[in-house]
């Protein structure tokens, strides 16, 4: 009788979520951990300010400058980048920590920083979220109540540059108004079936 042979589960992948501001990112990371799969849910540091609604090193690791700039030049993060003139960084521990657990790791990041991490980490998932239309990024940028209207223009151009770059991922992921369960759906089956492929991608060392 020959041998049972014991087939393991995948590779844990690395998943990069990106897209511009205000199109539901973090919504989309909030329904995502409802779903209790095995995944580490990578946390950015920031040198922002708190908003009244974000917790400590559950929506941001809240760092002062000094601090943030400390980390960056003893090479503490996979990538770093000013915008809006804060500081945001990926700390290198916590998407290693996650791997080194077995769990696929889930990394938010605007798109200039994913490609950086498509440099150290080519071998990534890429999805990129794009809204419905440009009116509900307005409209959702418009209900956030956290910029001006000159900081919201800056952020729509800006969201037109990143859209123009959308060829640059490997999966698409629109987020309509009232359409973030289906959303959240499609990203789960990416990474699902990431998980399933026959030839695993290889992070090597990050």
């Amino acid at each position: 009788m020959p041998e049972v042979q014991e087939f393991q589960p995948g590779l844990p992948v690395l998943v990069v979520l990106s897209g511009p501001s205000g199109v539901g990112k973090d919504a989309a990371l909030a329904e995502l951990k409802l779903l209790d799969r095995p995944w580490h849910f990578v946390v950015t540091a920031t040198t922002r300010p708190k908003r009244p609604s974000e917790q400590e090193s559950v929506d941001y690791i809240f760092l002062e400058t000094s601090e943030f700039l400390a980390m960056k030049d003893r090479g503490e993060f996979l990538e770093c980048a000013e915008v809006y003139g804060r500081w945001y960084g990926v700390p290198r521990s916590q998407v290693r920590d996650g791997l080194r657990q077995g769990k696929d790791v889930i990394l938010k990041i605007d798109v200039q920083g994913a490609e950086t991490v498509r440099r150290l980490a080519p071998q990534a998932v890429f999805i990129f979220m794009l809204p419905g239309s440009w009116q509900d990024l307005q409209h959702r940028l418009s209900q956030r109540k956290t910029e001006s209207s000159a900081e919201m223009e800056l952020r729509l151009d800006i969201a037109r540059s990143e859209v123009a770059r959308v060829d640059e991922f490997e999966y698409r992921v629109v987020n309509r108004e009232g359409g973030l369960a289906q959303a959240v759906r499609e990203i789960d089956a990416i990474i699902s079936a990431e998980k399933n492929r026959v030839k695993p991608r290889d992070l090597g060392l990050i």
